[in-house]
C-alpha cells in the first residue's frame, strides 16, 4: 500500500473527523501501514512533538516556531521530526496523508477519564510499536511535550526499551509555569517563551555534545 493508495479522495467533500480519533478505524488503519509497510529514512536524531488542531501540522503556529528552532540547531539531514499524539504517531512528511489533516479534536477539552485512560493505553501502545519498529534508525530520540501526550511518550519508552535521550520542557520549568502563570492548561503552552528558550538552549547543548573533540 502506497501513501497515496492511504488518501481519501472524497474526504476534502466529507464532514471532519470529530470523534475521539484515537478510537476510529481510519486511525488504526494508517497506524499500521506506518509500522507494517512504510519505511522511515535514517537520521541521526528523532524529535518528537505533539500534533496541533490546526492541519496540516506544519502549518499550526506552535509547530512554525518549534520548527524555526529546530532549522537553526540542526542541519536538515541530521533529524526528523515525528508528530504524535491524538492522531497516533506519524512522520512529520505523512502530515497531509488521510486522515491525520482530516480531523478536529482537542483532548485537552475532555473532561471524561475514560476517554482519557483510554488515551494512554493506546497511545503507549502505539509510540512503543514505533520506537521499536525504528530502534535502529535513529541514533538519538528527543521529545517535546506536556501533560498526556508526555505520559505517553514516557511510557511508550519505558514499553520499548528505547530511551527518549533528552525530554523537554524540563520539569523544574514545568513546575515553575504551574505556579507563576496564569493559563487556560495547567502547564500552559508548548510556544510560551519560557519553554521555546529552554527547548532552543537545550538543543544548541544536545548537538554541541555530538560533536568530536577537536
Amino acid at each position: 500500500m502506497s501513501v497515496q493508495d492511504q488518501r481519501d479522495p472524497r474526504a476534502g467533500q466529507e464532514p471532519l473527523l470529530t470523534d475521539p480519533p484515537f478510537y476510529l478505524p481510519e486511525f488504526e488503519r494508517s497506524y499500521r501501514y506506518i509500522i507494517d509497510e512504510y519505511e522511515v529514512e535514517p537520521r541521526e536524531i528523532a524529535i518528537f512533538i505533539p500534533c496541533a488542531v490546526r492541519k496540516p501540522y506544519s502549518q499550526s503556529p506552535s509547530h512554525q516556531l518549534i520548527r524555526m528552532i529546530i532549522s537553526q540547531v540542526l542541519r536538515p539531514e541530521q533529524y526528523h521530526i515525528v508528530v504524535f499524539g491524538t492522531c497516533g504517531i506519524v512522520p512529520a512528511e505523512l502530515e497531509e496523508m488521510y486522515p491525520f489533516a482530516h480531523y478536529k479534536y482537542m483532548l485537552g477539552k475532555s473532561h471524561d477519564e475514560k476517554v482519557k485512560e483510554d488515551f494512554q493505553r493506546i497511545e503507549t501502545e502505539r509510540v512503543a510499536g514505533y520506537l521499536e519498529k525504528t530502534r535502529t534508525v535513529y541514533r538519538y530520540r528527543i521529545g517535546y511535550c506536556l501533560g498526556l501526550f508526555r505520559q505517553a511518550l514516557i511510557r511508550g519508552s519505558e514499553k520499548s526499551g528505547v530511551p527518549i535521550d533528552l525530554l523537554l520542557p524540563s520539569r523544574a520549568s514545568i513546575e515553575r509555569v504551574i505556579e507563576e502563570e496564569d493559563c487556560a492548561f495547567q502547564e500552559g503552552s508548548l510556544s510560551m517563551e519560557e519553554y521555546l528558550g529552554e527547548f532552543c538552549e537545550s538543543l544548541v547543548k544536545f548537538r554541541n555534545s555530538l560533536r568530536e573533540p577537536e
